[in-house]
């Protein structure tokens, strides 16, 4: 074995990393440009287009915590599976506190 296959065992794992990375950027643009263009071009119906612009949400969720946070869940250790369900969590309250509040806001002035 020589001091080069070591070299070439970090090259390789740097440009599949490196590729991991490109393909998740491209990713998250592709979900960012897609419900602009079905909102700008009035492709589907209001229930529809809030529909498709939810999936692309929570696609682009997974899509981010796959290549850039390196979540996988069928490898992950379960504290960080915990970590992950307390943080929605804590998401999902703040969200609903304000849809709340401002619901009840809007209720009052009109």
């Amino acid at each position: 074995m020589s001091p080069d296959d070591g070299m070439k065992g970090d090259r390789a794992e740097y440009t599949r990393e490196l590729r991991g990375y490109i393909l998740g950027y491209g990713l998250a643009i592709l979900l960012t440009l897609v419900p602009f263009g079905l909102l700008n071009w009035h492709v589907l119906a209001e229930y529809g287009l809030y529909l498709a612009i939810g999936v692309c949400a929570l696609v682009q969720v997974i899509v981010h915590f796959r290549f850039f946070l390196h979540i996988d869940p069928p490898r992950q250790n379960v504290d960080d599976l915990h970590l992950i369900l307390f943080s929605a969590l804590l998401l999902f309250f703040m969200i609903a506190g304000t849809i709340w509040i401002l619901s009840s806001l809007a209720a009052r002035t009109g």
